[in-house]
């Protein structure tokens, strides 16, 4: 495997961890059993990877022919339940100020990690002359998937309250775009990436927001 193939599986699997437990984190906040974080958890891992797929016609989606995402998600969730489950102080975690901030950094490593993702997968089909294109890959492999796990919790998708959430995706995508033709493809994902989970966590803790209408 290729330097750059090996470095983004790497970037897909940290990528599918991270969003695989805060899936999981919001289904245990919602009190749902362990079939109902399982798929919260695998949703909001692989549901921006679906979508991407279906927008640039690879069928079946790669989620279902490459089962290791998915097992990874499924491993993840369940080290999660496992771990809430042997501990008796688990309801205090949930509405504690670390819940939410580990809830966030989860959110923000796999936002930047499949930001970068989607981008790529643009460019690995040799469609880098259609810049709009790389850039909504990129933002909807970050945010598809956890777009989808509110919808399936019935609450207002992050990326439409959060924090500047969809900006800072867009940020990292435009970032790879850019540094992709100038330095090499791993610093440049590894820079944009770090970007994004920057914006993210300083959006949380000085809590950026962009402006609303009333």
């Amino acid at each position: 495997m290729p330097d750059t193939e090996h470095m983004i599986f790497i970037m897909e699997m940290i990528g599918t961890v991270a969003f695989a437990v805060s899936g999981g984190m919001v289904a245990i906040r919602k009190n749902l059993d362990l079939l109902g974080i399982l798929v919260l958890g695998v949703t909001t891992a692989c549901g921006g990877g679906l979508i991407r797929d279906l927008v640039i016609g690879i069928q079946p989606p790669i989620m279902f022919l490459k089962s290791v995402y998915v097992t990874a998600a499924v491993i993840s969730d369940l080290l999660l339940f496992a771990i809430v489950k042997c501990f008796r102080s688990s309801m205090e975690f949930l509405s504690s100020k670390f819940y939410e901030r580990t809830l966030n950094l989860m959110d923000a490593i796999g936002l930047g990690v499949f930001t970068v993702v989607g981008v790529n997968a643009a460019i690995r089909l040799k469609l880098d002359s259609y810049v709009f294109l790389k850039i909504f890959l990129g933002v909807i492999t970050g945010v598809g998937g956890g777009i989808i796990r509110d919808m399936m919790v019935i609450q207002v998708p992050a990326v439409l309250r959060k924090h500047v959430y969809a900006c800072a995706s867009i940020a990292g995508a435009v970032c790879y775009v850019l540094l992709y033709d100038v330095i090499t493809a791993g610093p440049a994902m590894i820079l944009s990436t770090l970007l994004v989970i920057a914006i993210r966590l300083l959006a949380r803790h000085y809590e950026w927001n962009l402006p609303k209408a009333i």
